[in-house]
């Protein structure tokens, strides 16, 4: 067997479902599907039972260890040549294997990733969120892509890796959050072949609100501190660009506020002006991309939770851990799935 898909869960059996609907319909058969419950409360085996005698499928329940650890159990398990580790939220279209076929003909890879879309079915504020998360004005280009600021590191809702390759680095570590990032790291450190698979994508739900895209942003400002502590030279000037849009923006409404109560002119200029430029362009290009001004105006919404709460999440990582010193889980106790 070529390929093993490996899909962690945590109480998304609705999605689960979508998801194994939508490889029912790749063209490639040569895969299986190894399904890893990670203490849900809510569990998919009913859903997974559905899809028995059209997948070649397993199903394991284990107590929750948070996803990195439940990939590593699965890989375990897995028969494939290949590992493609996917999040429970996605939809795979039904040439993704076709395309991933295609690449490693085309040049061999020991790792790979793919980048993901919003699907037309998403609602409005998921395709706000998935502009913000692909956008090269926004964090996209720091994710990596076609347009790139730093160079491509796969990331665990579609990250494909030689099985080999995954049992010599020991699989996902168990850091707290980012251990996707860890492991791509330690792909490089390595010096195996990692590759992005533009035609291999996926469609990627992500959040269903702006509160619980903000908690998962937050979280990936922690892990880039994280990973600083961990790898000091993965830190690259990029990855501040969130925390000082944050505090530029904090500085241009203190300065504006102020300028109103004691009517201060600061020499003709608007403290707000470069934050309006942008929320024009970001504005007009989501317009142009979805066709809709809805989304283009939740698209600067989005813009702004994900740069900020990003930045938030470092720069408070950076206070705990760089200043006060403490380690990874003193500082951070939440649920792996918070």
């Amino acid at each position: 067997m070529k390929y093993s898909f490996i899909i962690p869960v945590y109480n998304r059996p609705d999605e689960v479902d979508e998801l194994l609907e939508s490889l029912t319909h790749q063209r490639n058969r040569d895969f299986e599907v190894l399904i890893v419950e990670d203490g849900s409360q809510t569990p998919c085996e009913a859903v997974c039972q559905k899809y028995a005698d059209r997948l070649s499928l397993r199903y394991f329940a284990k107590a929750n260890s948070g996803p990195g650890q439940s990939r590593n159990y699965g890989a375990e398990r897995a028969e494939g040549d290949y590992l493609i580790v996917l999040d429970s939220d996605v939809v795979v279209p039904e040439g993704y294997l076709d395309a991933v076929e295609a690449e490693l003909a085309n040049q061999e890879a020991d790792a790979f990733g793919g980048p993901d879309a919003a699907h037309e079915s998403f609602t409005d504020v998921q395709k706000a969120i998935s502009y913000s998360m692909t956008s090269f004005f926004t964090t996209g280009g720091i994710r990596g892509g076609k347009k790139k600021l730093d160079k491509f590191y796969p990331r665990s809702f579609n990250m494909g890796i030689r099985r080999e390759v995954y049992t010599t680095l020991g699989g996902f570590s168990k850091m707290r959050f980012g251990e996707d990032i860890d492991f791509s790291i330690r792909i490089f450190k390595g010096g195996y072949r990692c590759r992005l698979f533009p035609e291999a994508w996926v469609w990627h739900k992500r959040r269903t609100d702006f509160r619980k895209f903000f908690r998962q942003v937050y979280n990936s400002g922690i892990a880039r501190i994280n990973l600083f502590k961990k790898y000091p030279e993965s830190l690259k000037l990029v990855h501040l660009l969130p925390a000082v849009f944050t505090l530029g923006t904090l500085g241009c409404v203190a300065l504006s506020i102020v300028g109103f109560v004691l009517n201060i002119n600061w020499l003709g200029w608007s403290p707000l002006a470069l934050l309006s430029c942008y929320v024009a362009l970001v504005f007009v290009d989501a317009t142009v991309v979805y066709k809709s001004v809805k989304i283009g105006a939740l698209s600067v919404a989005a813009a702004f939770v994900q740069l900020m709460g990003y930045g938030f999440g470092f720069l408070e990582a950076w206070w705990k851990r760089c200043v006060k010193g403490e380690s990874e889980f003193q500082a951070f106790e939440k649920n792996f799935y918070a």
